[in-house]
């Protein structure tokens, strides 16, 4: 990967992407500028950058330089993109000039409108990419290359498994994925709190009910199982599990599951 890299927000997801290029050697850290909104995000963020790399506030006129790198990650709060968007010329006269965006529900026809004279791409990463076990869909824009699109599925690779998409597919993969962990994060807690008032521990019934969890989502995936097909390996006529599942049906957690992606999709269009 080479040339230099502008950050528009590095915040955690940001810093998630580009801190492990530099840590595998395949971006240099004196080639990243990155800008923050504030004096106290940038004294936060400090101490833990990597040698080399720059960091400004928006309000240092050094902050251009990020939009004048040949690639630039965009990762600000959707609801300062057009106070952004002004503030932002478009690029010289024959540069290059890739804008990748990972803002929700920020449509490639918004991004380039707003940003004339750039190549745009939408990506949705979810929140695992933290921990370099995540999803992120692409979507490309008019006029990405065929080295560019090279140089973002590598930016994401390390990090997470990439998905080429329509965009017309992204309000349902982002309510599946970048929503999805917080309705695992619910059920695990749910979980421990059943198991705390069956009589175990907190800390205990939260390290069982984590490891529950990604323990059947390994078994899932490694041995390539339908969900019901493990849900039946579990469940024995009469048993406990029987049981259980009966009391979850009743309470329509599977409709509320169901209805809780559509409803995500359903507001990510709204947000166009």
């Amino acid at each position: 990967m080479t040339g230099s890299v502008g950050v528009i927000g590095l915040g955690r997801m940001a810093q998630a992407l580009i801190f492990p290029l530099i840590e595998k050697g395949k971006l240099q850290s004196a080639d990243v500028i990155g800008v923050v909104g504030s004096d106290a995000s940038a004294a936060r963020l400090t101490p833990a950058l990597p040698d080399g790399l720059t960091l400004v506030t928006a309000s240092d006129p050094r902050a251009m330089d990020a939009w004048k790198a040949p690639v630039q990650l965009l990762a600000v709060k959707p609801q300062q993109l057009d106070a952004l968007a002004e503030s932002v010329g478009p690029p010289q006269s024959g540069q290059s000039s890739l804008l990748i965006s990972v803002l929700a529900g920020v449509t490639l026809e918004r991004l380039q409108k707003q940003f004339p004279g750039r190549v745009c791409v939408r990506a949705v990463p979810n929140t695992p990419c933290l921990v370099g076990e995540g999803l992120c869909g692409l979507t490309w824009g008019e006029g990405v290359t065929a080295q560019q699109r090279h140089w973002v599925k590598e930016a994401f690779e390390p990090v997470s498994e990439v998905l080429e998409l329509p965009e017309s597919k992204l309000d349902a993969f982002l309510a599946l994925t970048s929503s999805g962990p917080a309705y695992v994060a619910l059920v695990a807690e749910a979980m421990a709190d059943g198991a705390v008032a069956a009589g175990l521990p907190r800390d205990l019934a939260h390290h069982l009910a984590h490891r529950t969890l990604a323990g059947t989502a390994e078994l899932l995936d490694q041995q390539q199982l339908h969900p019901a097909q493990l849900k039946d390996m579990v469940a024995s006529p009469g048993g406990t599990t029987m049981a259980a599942l009966r009391k979850l049906e009743q309470a329509g957690v599977r409709t509320a599951l169901i209805e809780a992606v559509v409803a995500a999709t359903e507001h990510g269009r709204l947000l166009r």
